[in-house]
């Protein structure tokens, strides 16, 4: 039998004779399965497993109710206990602000070293005092890795099974293993029978399903945001340097079970002029690479409205591993990394020095794609070659690419380019970025739709009259940022032949 992640991780902790372990968890069904597991896999002979809550009190291991102990009673009733056993304590750090229970647990390490007794402290709040911090071993229990969720589905489809026959096979589990990445094993079983409900079966047909409840469940956060976006390559004016990177690195991600983990791409930075692009070049990278978009907005991190910013950075970039294969985009990075790094003086910030080690360790199935508007704004080490694999500057768009991005937003909204004469426009754009144009043809049919008329060139060139570009209201940032990325990127665009 393969051993899970998880399992491998509880039982390094036994085996190192660990009495006390903290587990940093919701999922208190999932911890029992596994101290069951353990139980039954590493001992000679059968460990009972009790557990207690406030609540309920002491559980024996037959799963008969026992005596409704208090906090400080079950350390006595542990610390009495003459067999070896595994003890199970939901939700016990909210105890730890008493000075009688940190001290009755420090004398339980002593007394449970080598006696065959383990404590094993569930709580979906990680919080350990000072005082234990030597004593407690802390685990966090991530998201179940795809050898867990496979155990699962079968256990599960063999439940389902008892109502109704169901055959699944092999590849079938397998997708939805993959589909169920980044979940809890109670969501997943929400998310299983949801499928099942809706298509009437358990084959690819249930996958979608899956998916949505996925999606709906990753939005719930507030951290991670799914993006359902069918923005394609062919919707990006310009930018054809960028586009033939992301074309050849294609290949090699697609390929990338089979391949050296050092040459699999890990994600890439755009910086560049607001509205020129960005944010519609990471959507196209998801369509390019096949992949699901997942957003993290580092605004949103240092709000204070999902806690302690450390932390909800921490649990976002391993939420985002779990459901990999997926791309994931850090918008404006610079505007939380920038923050931490000033606050720590000539340190490096807390969550930069995390993010640079996530960066090379993570998955090789999660694709990283981060913007700025202020790269200069960025530690050298976050830009240095090995954290990601190019950086790109997004410049103001050139005259046949202002063309280009006119003609794109002109077929998406179901009008014909080629009578418009756009080359007309050329010099009156000059300076514009792919948003101001957007906008310009958005006034333009606006005004048609209210005069009831066919849009012309004249329409739009009126509407350009009146458009004020950021590079002239903002000219001395604008030409600051193009300046500094003038030969420290790669331009995702060819230059300006008159530049």
């Amino acid at each position: 039998m393969s051993e899970t992640r998880a399992f491998q991780v509880l039982k390094e902790m036994f085996q190192g004779g660990r009495p006390l372990v903290y587990i940093a968890t919701y999922e208190e069904g999932r911890v029992r399965m596994l101290l069951q597991e353990a139980a039954h896999r590493l001992f000679s002979e059968k460990m009972p497993i009790w557990s207690w809550s406030l609540t309920s009190g002491i559980q024996r291991p037959d799963g008969k109710a026992g005596e409704k102990l208090g906090p400080e009673a079950v350390l006595d009733f542990i610390a009495a206990h003459r067999e070896p056993g595994i003890f199970q304590l939901k939700d016990f750090h909210a105890f730890f602000s008493d000075p009688a229970i940190r001290r009755r647990l420090r004398d339980l390490y002593e007394t449970c070293i080598d006696s065959g007794k383990f404590i094993a402290i569930t709580s979906p709040i990680r919080d350990i005092p000072n005082e234990l911090n030597r004593q407690i071993a802390l685990v966090d229990l991530h998201a179940p890795d795809l050898q867990e969720l496979l155990d699962f589905l079968r256990r599960e489809i063999a439940v389902m099974s008892k109502r109704a026959p169901l055959e699944v096979n092999e590849s079938d589990l397998y997708a939805f293993a993959r589909a169920l990445q980044g979940l809890t094993l109670d969501e997943s079983r929400h998310a299983l029978r949801r499928g099942f409900a809706i298509s009437g079966t358990l084959s690819a047909k249930t996958i979608p399903h899956l998916l949505d409840e996925k999606k709906l469940i990753v939005n719930r956060t507030g951290l991670i945001q799914y993006v359902a976006d069918s923005t394609t390559i062919d919707h990006v004016g310009g930018l054809e340097h960028m586009k033939k990177w992301l074309l050849e690195r294609r290949k090699l991600f697609l390929q990338r079970e089979s391949l050296n983990v050092d040459i699999v791409p890990k994600g890439l930075l755009v910086m560049g002029v607001s509205g020129c692009g960005k944010s519609l070049s990471v959507k196209a990278i998801a369509s390019c690479f096949e992949l699901p978009l997942y957003r993290i907005e580092m605004s949103a991190v240092f709000s204070g409205r999902h806690g302690n910013p450390d932390a909800a950075f921490v649990e976002a970039c391993r939420t985002v591993e779990s459901i990999a294969p997926a791309v994931v985009w850090f918008d404006e990075i610079e505007m939380g990394l920038t923050a931490q790094t000033s606050e720590s003086g000539t340190n490096m910030g807390r969550i930069f020095s995390f993010f640079l080690t996530w960066m090379q360790e993570k998955a090789s199935g999660l694709f990283v794609a981060a913007t700025a508007n202020r790269i200069d704004l960025l530690p050298a080490e976050m830009i240095r070659k090995g954290r990601f694999d190019e950086v790109f500057f997004i410049d103001l768009p050139t005259e046949e690419e202002r063309v280009e991005v006119f003609r794109i937003h002109l077929e998406k909204r179901g009008v014909d380019p080629n009578p418009m004469q756009l080359h007309r426009l050329k010099k009156i754009t000059q300076g514009w970025s792919g948003a101001e144009i957007e906008q310009c043809v958005i006034s333009a049919l606006t005004q048609v739709k209210l005069q009831e008329k066919s849009l012309t060139f004249e329409d739009i060139h009126q509407a350009a009259q009146i458009v004020i570009p950021l590079s002239k209201t903002m000219r001395e940032q604008v030409d600051h940022i193009r300046s500094w990325a003038y030969d420290r990127a790669v331009r995702a665009s060819p230059r300006e032949t008159n530049r």
